[in-house]
């Protein structure tokens, strides 16, 4: 018998067994495959020496994230910050590209540097209570409703068809593309302008942080303060139904909504059920990892000191790429997420090496290798990146699933992320994480869904403490 059992050790089961433990309550983690972290793992996938991240690479929400500060996460895992948050080439070596510095950005966008300015600069300055309000349930209504209603105002002007009716020129707009592409949806959309805008907002505030060693050394601190406070996982086991479970008072899922209901499917309320079931999946990525014998000859010189780069082309091209996906076709200019991390990590690869890690955006359930593909849209904007490919590994879409069951058919976001499942998310309430007495669901597919944040099961934590063992929330600090 145990406190507190929890299925998947993803970030936010993580978390929540960090929270449970320095409670002083006994945690078991079971995880189903033989390595821990779910999306934030780092492995060698190309060659030897070759550290690539598995799932996330570039943190842009560590900073921000509620749980990653009352944990310290800075004082324990060392983080890279590049003075370029990301940027995005276009056609003849120009580029739109997005410092920390806003006023900085701003300059290089020319006439549209105004235009920018006015659309984000608010954010910014807003930066914590826009963080607390779009990583918050609706329900109640939102404690900073000023700041709720000017980041709205922005999210539906940026989900319509006035989204360049600011901007006179193509370098803003397809800043603002690349960024809202994260999503995996259609652009213009309310849920890919409303998830798009936090992102960029983050990129001038704390900057978009790449932690060294990979984004494993990220699980691999939280996963050291639980064996710490007593906590315990166990990989290499999957859980098929609750009755597996060792008896405890409180069990967390860090899996999909899908998998919740087929696991502890009989001990939820039938509207509870009815809700999982009408949980919507999205669309998937498609992952190409490279190990290269120098770096990646970005025709824009400025793209070579990015930490993202979103290879894309125009607001226009993003967008005709995406709206393929959403109608179940392959683009025939794909977007490609980009991001070489040895650039500020050297650590990563042997002496004068470097990786390269990317994905791009497929129908959901494909098995298709999307290796050519991105390595022709990478070479448009680096003329040359074909001569410095040493190896390259690919995992489409079915082998992400297989690795993490979370991401079904490779829906690395946990869930649509449109803007309605972004609220009900899985069901619209002010404790959405409750999925029955003693049951709680802290994965991305519940609120605030998808990125590594920690805040699924830091809030379904926090909840439990309170009904089911009248605990406060202890200190997380180092």
């Amino acid at each position: 018998m145990v406190d507190v059992a929890i299925v998947g050790s993803g970030p936010n089961g993580l978390a929540a067994a960090v929270v449970m433990a320095r409670a002083g309550l006994s945690v078991q983690v079971f995880e189903a495959a033989d390595t821990i972290g779910g999306g934030a793992r780092t492995l060698e996938l190309t060659e030897p020496g070759y550290r690539h991240d598995w799932g996330s690479a570039v943190q842009a929400m560590a900073f921000a994230s509620p749980f990653f500060q009352h944990f310290g996460i800075t004082e324990r895992v060392e983080f890279i910050v590049p003075e370029i948050s990301y940027g995005q080439p276009l056609d003849g070596g120009r580029a739109g590209i997005a410092w920390r510095d806003i006023e900085r950005t701003a300059e290089g966008l020319g006439r549209d540097g105004a235009a920018w300015l006015r659309l984000l600069k608010p954010l910014v300055e807003d930066a914590r209570r826009v963080t607390e309000f779009t990583m918050s349930p609706m329900l109640p209504l939102p404690r900073h409703p000023f700041t709720a209603l000017r980041y709205g105002l922005r999210a539906l002007e940026q989900g319509s068809f006035l989204a360049n009716a600011r901007f006179s020129g193509d370098l803003a707009p397809a800043l603002l593309a690349g960024a809202f592409a994260h999503s995996i949806g259609r652009i213009p959309s309310l849920g890919t302008a409303s998830a798009g805008l936090l992102l960029a907002t983050l990129a001038h505030d704390g900057g978009w942080p790449i932690p060294v060693g990979g984004s494993q050394a990220m699980t691999d601190a939280m996963v050291s303060d639980l064996q710490a406070h007593g906590g315990t996982v166990e990989t290499g086991h999957r859980i098929f139904s609750v009755d597996e479970l060792p008896q405890a008072r409180a069990v967390f899922f860090d899996t999909s909504a899908g998998q919740l209901l087929d696991i502890a499917g009989g001990r939820l309320a039938p509207g509870y059920r009815r809700a999982l079931g009408r949980f919507r999946y999205g669309n998937a990525a498609s992952k190409v990892d490279f190990a290269l014998s120098g770096p990646v000859p970005w025709a824009n010189e400025d793209l070579r000191a990015a930490g993202t780069i979103h290879v894309g082309g125009t607001r226009a091209e993003v967008a005709a790429g995406e709206a393929a996906v959403a109608g179940g076709r392959y683009p025939e200019l794909p977007y490609v997420l980009a991001s070489q991390p040895t650039v500020f990590d050297p650590s990563r690869a042997p002496a004068g090496g470097h990786t390269l890690w990317t994905y791009t955006h497929v129908p959901a359930g494909s098995d298709r290798d999307m290796t050519e593909p991105v390595t022709a849209q990478i070479e448009r904007f680096a003329p040359g990146f074909r001569d410095v490919i040493v190896a390259s590994s690919a995992l489409p879409a079915t082998a992400i699933e297989r690795g993490n069951p979370n991401f079904v058919g490779g829906d690395i976001a946990g869930g649509a992320a449109d803007f309605l499942q972004l609220i009900v998310r899985p069901v619209l309430s002010s404790k959405p994480w409750r999925s029955a007495p003693g049951l709680y669901l802290c994965s991305a597919s519940a609120v605030p869904g998808p990125g590594v944040h920690g805040l699924g099961g830091y809030q379904a934590a926090r909840l439990a403490l309170r009904e089911v063992f009248g605990l406060p929330l202890p200190s997380l600090a180092p």
